[in-house]
């Protein structure tokens, strides 16, 4: 497992960073493309979905009742799955709407609003402060996967970094049109991504010494549960808002497909 652990953390610092590659869509275009826009969050949706359900959870499963039992085990599992959605449903509720990344928007809409300056830069910040505490878990999720599965790990991180690219739209956007300075807006947008290798570092320091099946298997059950709530909380309803003839529902079956064919190869 050593061997994995660059690996690992190279992988969730990349997923982290694509809040990045959203500032810099943000920086030099004026309109959103809203097909593409709403094929990818649904993309990234299916991926996630597909891989929570058929490989994440199942592997969960596989850990906790190897170690605990059949039937403990499998409480184990549900327990982890559906607390994984609590927590990330109770993040949620704990960030203002203003701030909550799930709360996509537009560029040209963001742009041309009227908000002043002060709110502009309020919302901005309120949203980097969202993202980065969105991402924590993302991190733990991202590092233990490739530690124990790299293909599932690449899978994984691909999936959140698709997912954080509107992210860093929505964190730049503000900044930028509140302050006149890109430097600083793709700065904060940038840094928003960082709590993700954060993450990952925290899972090494504290949850490395400890790792066995039970708690690999509650980790992972939580981690499916909380992309499952991701997708069908955030990403899917905000694909649905700039859909176009199902695009969304399509690009949510070519994430399924792709992610499918990806677990067949790498098996």
């Amino acid at each position: 497992m050593p061997e994995n652990m660059l690996f690992a953390f190279s992988l969730t610092l990349m997923a982290g960073l694509a809040t990045g590659i959203g500032s810099f869509f943000a920086m030099f275009t004026s309109t959103t493309n809203t097909k593409f826009l709403s094929w990818s969050l649904g993309f990234s949706a299916g991926v996630m979905i597909y891989v929570s359900m058929i490989e994440i959870f199942v592997k969960a499963k596989d850990a906790l009742t190897l170690a605990l039992g059949v039937s403990l085990g499998n409480w184990a599992t549900a327990g982890g799955f559906f607390g994984g959605m609590i927590l990330i449903a109770l993040i949620d509720k704990l960030v203002p709407k203003q701030g909550n990344p799930h709360e996509l928007k537009k560029v040209e809409d963001i742009k041309g609003n009227g908000t002043n300056h002060a709110e502009l830069l309020k919302m901005g910040t309120f949203t980097a402060l969202a993202i980065a505490i969105h991402n924590f878990p993302e991190g733990i999720a991202t590092f233990t996967a490739a530690l124990q599965d790299p293909g599932l790990g690449v899978a994984i991180a691909i999936a959140i970094a698709i997912h954080n690219i509107p992210e860093g739209i929505a964190v730049a956007v503000p900044i930028y049109f509140a302050t006149g300075s890109k430097k600083k807006a793709f700065r904060l947008s940038f840094l928003s991504g960082l709590s993700e290798p954060v993450g990952a570092i925290i899972a090494f320091l504290v949850l490395m010494p400890f790792l066995n099946d039970v708690l690999f298997g509650i980790i992972f059950s939580g981690v499916a549960g909380i992309m499952v709530f991701i997708s069908l909380d955030g990403l899917l309803p905000a694909a649905k808002k700039y859909d176009e003839e199902h695009t969304s529902i399509y690009g949510l079956i070519s994430g399924m497909l792709v992610m499918a064919v990806s677990l067949i190869l790498v098996i």
